[in-house]
This record gives C-alpha cells, sequence and structure tokens, in this order.
C-alpha cells in the first residue's frame, strides 16, 4: 500500500473544502441551525413529546446524521466528480495509487467534513437543549459508520455521473425522499398506512434511530439490529465502488 501517496491525497482533500469554510462547513451548519429552530420550535408548540422525549431532545440526533450524511456524500461526489470534468483524474489514474488508496484518500477527506459539519450542528443544539450522551460507544459508531456510507455512495455517485444533472441526481430523488422519511422530524410509528410500513425499509430510519439510541437513550428499534443493517451497507457500497474503481468504469479514457 503506498501509505504516503494516500496521506497526501487526504491532505488534499481536507485542504480543498477547508479553504472555503463559508461554503462548505458554515453554509450547511447554518441551515442545519435553522431546521432546528424553526421546526423545534414552529412543532414543539404543539407536540411536547414524542417517545416520551422532549420534542427539541428528540430531532436533534437526526439533525446531526443530516449534517453528515449531506456533506461527506458532497465531498466525494463534487471532488471526484470535477477530477473527471476537468480531466484531472488522468493524474490519479496514472500515479502509484490503487483503488484502495483512492478511496482511502477520497472518503477520508469526506468523513472529516461531515462529522465536522455534524459534531458542530450537536454543538449549536446543545444551546438549545443541553448536552445529552448516554451510550459513548453506540453514538460513536454511528457517527463514524454513518460518514463512511455516504462517503463511499459519494464516491460511487461521482464515478457514474456523466453531467452535473446526474450528480444532483442522488441527494434530490433518492437521499431527500429517504431524509423526509426517515423519522428525523417524527417517530415513524406515527406514519398512516402504508408509510409505515413502507419507512422499515428505509436505512436512514435505523441509522437515525441508532443515532437517537446513543445520544437520548431512547429508540424504537434494536440499535444492534440498525448498527447490523448500517454495516452491511458499508460493505456493499464498499465493494461496489472498489470494483467499479479497479475496472475503470467511466474512468479512463
Amino acid at each position: 500500500m503506498n501509505v504516503l501517496g494516500m496521506k497526501t491525497l487526504l491532505a488534499k482533500e481536507v485542504r480543498r473544502f477547508m479553504r472555503v469554510p463559508g461554503q462548505t462547513v458554515l453554509s450547511p451548519l447554518i441551515s442545519t441551525t435553522l431546521y432546528f429552530i424553526v421546526f423545534g420550535y414552529s412543532i414543539s408548540g404543539r407536540v411536547q413529546t414524542v417517545e416520551g422525549l422532549p420534542y427539541l431532545h428528540f430531532i436533534v440526533p437526526g439533525l446531526v446524521f443530516l449534517g453528515i450524511a449531506n456533506n461527506a456524500f458532497l465531498n466525494s461526489s463534487s471532488s471526484l466528480f470535477i477530477t473527471k470534468i476537468q480531466g484531472t483524474v488522468v493524474d490519479l489514474l496514472v500515479a502509484p495509487l490503487g483503488p484502495g488508496e483512492l478511496m482511502a484518500g477520497f472518503i477520508g477527506g469526506a468523513m472529516v467534513r461531515g462529522l465536522v459539519v455534524g459534531l458542530l450542528t450537536w454543538a449549536v443544539a446543545t444551546v438549545f437543549t443541553g448536552f445529552s450522551l448516554e451510550h459513548a460507544g453506540v453514538a460513536a459508531y454511528f457517527l463514524v459508520m454513518s460518514s463512511y456510507v455516504f462517503s463511499v455512495l459519494g464516491m460511487l455517485a461521482a464515478v457514474w455521473a456523466e453531467k452535473f444533472e446526474q450528480i444532483n441526481f442522488f441527494p434530490t430523488f433518492v437521499m431527500l425522499p429517504l431524509t423526509f422519511l426517515g423519522g428525523v422530524f417524527y417517530s415513524v410509528r406515527e406514519l398512516p398506512a402504508p408509510w409505515s410500513t413502507v419507512s422499515l425499509f428505509n436505512p436512514m430510519v435505523y441509522m437515525v434511530e441508532g443515532l437517537r439510541y446513543g445520544m437520548l437513550g431512547r429508540s424504537i428499534f434494536s440499535p444492534l439490529g440498525g448498527g447490523g443493517i448500517l454495516l452491511a451497507v458499508a460493505v456493499v457500497a464498499t465493494a461496489v465502488t472498489y470494483a467499479v474503481l479497479r475496472s475503470g468504469y467511466k474512468m479512463k479514457a
């Protein structure tokens, strides 16, 4: 393994988004904070508790998850896609970097951005709700694994996309619907049929509920089951991404 090359690519990815912190960190942080203020205070006046938790506390894990998922995905997808559009992907292909090193560099940088935004969102939320961390190990697992999964999916989207419209397909038509059916702002058990059943097949539900258990100690699903689903998604996404990078699919002219 080319450790030096991998570290160099990782450092490049981190510097890339840190050069414009207002766009890559502050902007999503403000957007997520507005979600918290608008949804939290407008709905908490009507809905006092959800699953035995104050509503403001209930939505915090979901908003932290949104910050992680969106930013991890956008970082890896935009970074790799831009190298394809500009033609600089050739430099990566001729460098002594295998698929594993490429994945480690791009995914590592995306995870850093996702976790930074997610943790800052959590920090802002503590101003309104106070700090709560019931199961640190569980929370850390879901924070790290969620950032990893969406970083890998971002790379996969960038490899597949050939136009800017295609790179926006996943956030708009896949991630957004799954997010709003993912129990971020409500309990999925309160959904009417058939959506309550459909939500059981949404992996984001188990990611949010697992993080909610780690942070608040309450969840409608077992964190073990959610952790297993998250691990399975990570393994499949990693295997597929590694395979397409190794084959040069849509990467080689």
